[in-house]
């Protein structure tokens, strides 16, 4: 049930305090009274007000002081305030409007207008409490505490996260499979001014050169066989947020001039079309190769190389951040007992150094594969040495069938 909006009247004259009482009771608010601004500013100190609705000119402090004075008390949220004057004091309004008053109404009220003024605010009041979700929700998607680990290199990458986040600059995030490279860059995109805005993800690896391209830039209804309606891309998607490219490594030749045009113009042109569209966006990239090498053998463009790569992440394989297993192992047991509606199980030393021992090709992503494997076939409350398929034969057999898989599973394009 939504929270009803309530509101504090202040006014010296009885008769009007008695009047606006009742019309906002029978409208449904929460209503509450004070004959003059002492006695408001009384109340304020242990109570929360949507809406004070104010009389300018009272005994003692005016209507003016009381919002300045209620400015001071520094309430989160802050009260909308609305000030009531007689028509001949219409510029001290004006005035308190200037000092952050949200509007006047003049006496004698018209009940219309004072009920509309107040629907009015209270819509304000519920925008802003649904724009703090939504702010606070997004804020909490991805963050830096996200990132399981206290080693020094996962450290690194952190450090690294937080001092590239709130810059406009390119980045190449670079590290084998599985060690969370998208990670990353949701984490950058998160800690930067544009988390607000979207991040939109690309697989170029999974689309070829005329569906990447259809892709990124959209096309226009007829532009091809199939292209039945009008498609944004996602450069025109991610308009005020960031772009991610995974596997950037893997495009054409033909789309590395195309995307090197749009990063230096930030403007494209859709499939089919010929009006130039521009958009405010931040590239984010990943890729497993090395790109340096593949420059120096012609295979990937110089000048598209030193336009990504303003700043370079590169994600520690699992290998080289041991000390991170075990927290990462007991966050994946939480992580899966939670979703299977389980008892919260443990892990025998042995097979935790079974783990610590082991070199994970796979990295992070196979360390959760195993986790998430042997909760599911396992039996009792430990993962036990024999829950853990870590000898070589086992564990490639199962690197080969959840390549396969993922191959199998990936979006048809």
């Amino acid at each position: 049930m939504a929270k009803k909006v309530s509101i504090l009247i202040v006014d010296d004259e009885e008769s009007v305090r008695d009047s606006l009482y009742s019309w906002f009771v029978d409208d449904g608010y929460v209503v509450e009274c004070a004959e003059n601004a002492k006695k408001a500013l009384s109340i304020l100190q242990s109570k929360d007000f949507d809406i004070i609705l104010a009389d300018i000119k009272m005994p003692g402090m005016d209507g003016m002081e009381m919002h300045r004075r209620i400015k001071k008390l520094d309430k989160n949220p802050s009260p909308i305030v609305i000030i009531m004057t007689a028509f001949a004091a219409v510029d001290t309004a004006v005035l308190a409007l200037k000092e952050g008053a949200y509007d006047y109404i003049t006496k004698p009220f018209d009940p219309d207008d004072l009920s509309h003024l107040i629907r009015n605010a209270s819509t304000e009041i519920s925008l802003k409490a649904e724009n703090k979700t939504l702010k606070d929700n997004i804020s909490s998607l991805t963050s830096v505490d996200d990132f399981i680990g206290e080693s020094p290199a996962i450290k690194k990458v952190l450090k690294e996260i937080e001092s590239v986040a709130n810059s406009n600059s390119s980045v190449i995030i670079t590290g084998e499979s599985g060690t969370g490279k998208e990670l990353v860059a949701r984490a950058i995109h998160a800690n930067s001014s544009r988390k607000y805005f979207p991040l939109i993800s690309v697989h170029c690896g999974a689309l070829n050169e005329s569906l990447l391209e259809s892709e990124l830039f959209g096309h226009e209804k007829g532009a091809f066989t199939g292209a039945a309606f009008n498609r944004k891309g996602r450069f025109e998607m991610a308009d005020g947020g960031t772009i991610f490219l995974d596997e950037i490594a893997t495009i054409s030749p033909k789309m590395q001039i195309e995307l090197l045009r749009v990063l230096e113009s930030k403007t494209f042109v859709r499939v089919g079309d010929n009006k130039e569209i521009k958009s405010d966006f931040r590239v984010i990239c990943a890729t497993n190769k090395d790109l340096k090498s593949m420059v120096d053998k012609g295979i990937f463009r110089e000048d598209l190389y030193y336009r990504l790569n303003v700043v370079n992440i590169k994600v520690p394989p699992l290998r080289e951040r041991v000390e991170d297993i075990p927290l990462l192992t007991y966050h994946f047991i939480k992580k899966y007992c939670t979703s299977m509606s389980k008892d919260l199980i443990t892990i025998e030393n042995a097979a935790l150094k079974q783990l610590e021992e082991f070199e994970f090709p796979g990295n992070v992503r196979e360390l959760e594969n195993m986790i998430e494997r042997a909760i599911v076939i396992g039996n009792g409350k430990v993962i036990r040495p024999k829950d853990l398929p870590v000898s070589k034969n086992a564990i490639s057999s199962s690197i080969e069938s959840l390549m396969t898989l993922k191959e199998n599973i990936l979006p048809q394009y």
